[in-house]
């Protein structure tokens, strides 16, 4: 049987449906899971030429398919040079950690996640010690996957605590970040957690509660991959909501939300404000310029103008970069390279990478980031607000969108934005940002009001994603109303 794998390319990720549904039909089987073991196995080898045995830890999130996509792919790992770890339930930033515990030892981490997505979608992300695999990694795997033929394996598989240990060096950055050597540095401390049943409940139980904080009315923590509550998502609105209802409804003094499998996160205050998108970037840059004068922050494309205004304002530099967290993260560290001081890439999905934290995309290390900051805030009377007062926020944000029906989808895509880019051109009040780096942006002005607009692809999905922003209330509507109509007549959106 001739395998298809390289469609399961999603930039730096691989994913597929691990279910099929009404809707989806699996084209992530077991038989194509071995065959991607072999090819992660293949690719490793060609390009680190290793001398002796190799140690590959495993572990996933809370998917209903995880199981049985593990066990598959150990079996397309199996070796006899090869020593299978199995970590277990898991957070994708641990799986990259596991290459630098010394308690693990690990050459390559191997994460089974497909983040927020719905339940039948599954998938991998790959590390080793030198970070996160690029997307010609991915294709290279791929297409070794697909060439390589199979032979049945006896893996050789040992348990590891992976988390266990990932708990204990966040307990252990938060007593340095406090620099209290207490047992209990957050004793007094009211924080809710919303795990949304994904991987993320040991935050509350095994870092926060045995720090003395008090997680009364944290929800979800529960793993459990149908994902009955809301998304698992700090980027979704019902989420968000879910977090600030139960801060709220708790009296807590700080609320925490994860994505599935902890590589983004978000926060929300004591008054039920929330710290997602712009405002969680500009609350981390306001923490990161503080300790690094005249850094360099590396977002996405869809920022807020006034976030650019506010990072400026603190001596800090916005560079403004493509969709994707292997983007950013790659453009930091080429910054970084060119002698930029670089410190933060992030984008508003709430994907974040310090410098400081091996550059990468960990939703953990970002709520202890913050949680300390607010904890140090609160013994001077202050609080997480008092940070990005000063930052405007929009009358209102509103996104659109569409599904692109037709194949290619990127291409198609693409044409569809260009098309879109030439029209709005003509139209009075609007003025395209021409060497806009993604999709296309714009400015609005006169009786749009004041703000703008950015059509892109989806990394991840095949759609087209209208993000709009602007500083009076009224005047969304009227801009929906007048361009809506040009994405409503293609026959290849829906």
């Amino acid at each position: 049987m001739t395998l298809n794998l390289t469609p399961l390319s999603n930039g730096s990720d691989i994913r597929g449906i691990a279910i099929s549904t009404s809707k989806h039909s699996q084209n992530l089987t077991p038989q194509g899971v071995r065959h991607i073991g072999l090819g992660a196995l293949a690719w490793y080898k060609e390009k680190y030429q290793p001398q002796g045995s190799l140690r590959i830890a495993v572990g996933h999130d809370s998917r209903l398919s995880a199981k049985d996509l593990q066990q598959a792919l150990f079996d397309g790992l199996a070796a006899d040079d090869v020593t299978l770890l199995d970590v277990g339930l898991a957070t994708t930033p641990s799986l990259f950690m596991a290459t630098q515990y010394e308690e693990i030892q690990a050459d390559m981490g191997i994460m089974i996640t497909a983040s927020h997505l719905p339940f039948e979608y599954n998938g991998f992300k790959f590390f080793t010690k030198d970070g996160g695999l690029d997307a010609k990694d991915i294709t290279n795997i791929l297409t070794l996957a697909e060439k390589l033929p199979y032979e049945p394996k006896t893996p050789h598989i040992e348990k590891a605590d992976l988390l266990d240990i990932y708990a204990r060096d966040m307990r252990d950055k938060i007593r340095e970040t406090l620099k209290d050597k207490d047992d209990q540095p957050l004793k007094g401390r009211h924080i809710v957690v919303d795990a949304g049943n994904g991987a993320g409940g040991f935050f509350a139980t095994e870092v926060l509660a045995k720090l003395g904080a008090k997680i009364d009315g944290s929800q979800f923590l529960d793993p459990d991959g149908t994902f009955p509550n809301h998304e698992p998502n700090p980027d979704n609105k019902e989420a968000m909501a879910s977090i600030q209802k139960a801060v709220q409804a708790a009296g807590a003094d700080l609320g925490i939300i994860f994505d599935t499998d902890v590589d983004r996160s978000a926060v929300v205050d004591k008054s039920g404000m929330a710290f997602n998108r712009n405002n969680l970037i500009a609350l981390i840059s306001a923490v990161v310029l503080r300790e690094h004068p005249g850094a360099t922050i590396v977002t996405n494309s869809a920022t807020s103008e006034h976030l650019r205004t506010f990072i400026e304002a603190r001596g800090g530099q916005q560079d403004l970069y493509l969709t994707g967290y292997r983007n950013v993260i790659n453009r930091a560290v080429d910054l970084n390279d060119q002698g930029i001081d670089a410190q933060l890439a992030i984008e508003t999905s709430g994907h974040s990478a310090l410098k400081e934290n091996y550059f990468l995309d960990d939703g953990a290390y970002l709520a202890m980031k913050l949680l300390c900051e607010d904890t140090l805030l609160a013994q001077k009377g202050q609080s997480l607000m008092d940070l990005i007062e000063e930052m405007k926020q929009p009358a209102q944000t509103h996104e659109i969108r569409f599904e692109i029906l037709e194949e290619p989808v990127v291409e198609a895509g693409g044409q569809i934005i260009q098309a879109f880019k030439d029209y709005v051109d003509t139209l009075p009040d609007i003025s395209v940002i021409h060497d806009h780096m993604e999709g296309m942006r714009a400015n609005v002005s006169g009786k749009y009001g004041d703000g703008w607009f950015l059509v892109r692809q989806s990394l991840h999905e095949p759609l087209l994603v209208w993000t709009m922003e602007n500083d009076h209330a009224d005047k969304v509507s009227l801009l929906v109303e007048d361009l809506e109509g040009f994405f409503q007549e293609r026959p290849e959106l829906e």
